[in-house]
């Protein structure tokens, strides 16, 4: 095993401590991942040879460094590439780590649910549960052609090879400051729809009025609802185009939030992150001739200026008022 998927066990509120934990990781290798808004995925290769221990004991001194200096405990997987670590890490919990046996590979995958793999989301893994492919050792077994006709060409291919344990990712360094993240934690698990929904309000408004006052634009949001059981669901949308639009932004919100279907689901918190952040000025804009979309940014414009003016709660949507 030379790959570890670290999921910090982060308070909702304290997202700011992930920077500080990478450099936890950093100090064992260079080549970090993170994996917003608590994870980080880490290349321990030649963290292996330099210290003469495997990644399982490594996952160890990092779990209690992590303690020492930062009272933070870690869910970590373990394998052979990032897409088996990120399995792994389903069945891990803190103080323990998963590995994935290098040498049982396709018997760890076998017993999974689709959904287990990285990647497959809930209408793929629904379109292969009605044909019977309901775990990645039948998904292995099937003909390409068939995966094929299901989900396409290319996820076709890509799903029988990680589902056959033929990981070709690799670990890309990259910085959190790609992204800007905000959470709307309940003071009790929230059933009801309507108050999901003025969370997103609320997160996505957050989120435009931070991205415009860096001159910024972000081309992907990420949605993630953390239920009552602690297990949560991340779905990731790429923008019609880059924006820091608040009312574009709330609309996609809406749209992973409904496509999720969830059915008097107890949730914790939700959280919204704008993630591919560009330069405004960069950012191309799609002219409409529907001038109540002019209108909507113009009296954006005027909002940001009052809020920076007479604070954040100058100028807010009526939903939110109450």
């Amino acid at each position: 095993m030379t790959i570890l998927c670290v999921r910090f066990q982060l308070p909702p509120t304290d997202e700011a401590a992930l920077p500080g934990l990478l450099g936890l990781l950093e100090d064992f290798t260079p080549v970090v991942e993170a994996l917003p808004p608590d994870g980080a995925l880490a290349d321990l290769r030649g963290a292996e040879r330099y210290f003469g221990r495997d990644a399982v004991e490594l996952a160890s001194v990092i779990r209690v460094r992590a303690l020492a200096h930062h009272g933070v405990d870690c869910a970590i997987g373990a394998g052979p590439g990032p897409m088996l670590a990120r399995v792994a890490l389903r069945d891990a919990r803190p103080g323990v780590t998963c590995a994935v046996p290098e040498d049982a590979v396709a018997e760890f995958l076998a017993e999974k649910p689709v959904a287990a793999l990285p990647g497959v989301g809930a209408a793929t893994a629904r379109t292969l549960c009605e044909y019977g492919l309901d775990t990645l050792g039948l998904v292995a077994a099937a003909p390409l052609s068939t995966l094929q006709r299901l989900v396409g060409a290319k996820a076709g291919r890509d799903l029988h090879e990680k589902a056959s344990g033929i990981d070709r990712g690799r670990v890309v360094p990259n910085a959190v400051s790609r992204s800007l993240a905000t959470e709307r934690p309940f003071t009790r698990d929230e059933l009801d729809p309507d108050r999901h929904r003025r969370a997103l309000l609320s997160a996505a408004e957050e989120l435009g009025a931070r991205l415009r006052a860096l001159d910024k634009v972000c081309r992907t949001l990420t949605l993630t609802v953390r239920y009552a059981d602690r297990s949560s669901t991340t779905r990731s949308r790429t923008l019609k185009e880059p924006t820091a639009h608040s009312a574009a932004l709330t609309r996609a919100a809406y749209g992973m939030y409904e496509a999720l279907g969830l059915q008097r689901a107890r949730v914790r918190a939700l959280a919204l992150r704008a993630e591919g952040l560009d330069p405004a000025e960069q950012a191309s804009y799609q002219l409409t001739f529907d001038p109540l979309d002019e209108k909507a940014r113009r009296i954006e414009e005027v909002a940001d200026r009052a809020r920076a003016k007479f604070g954040p709660r100058a100028v807010m949507p009526g939903a939110l008022a109450a």
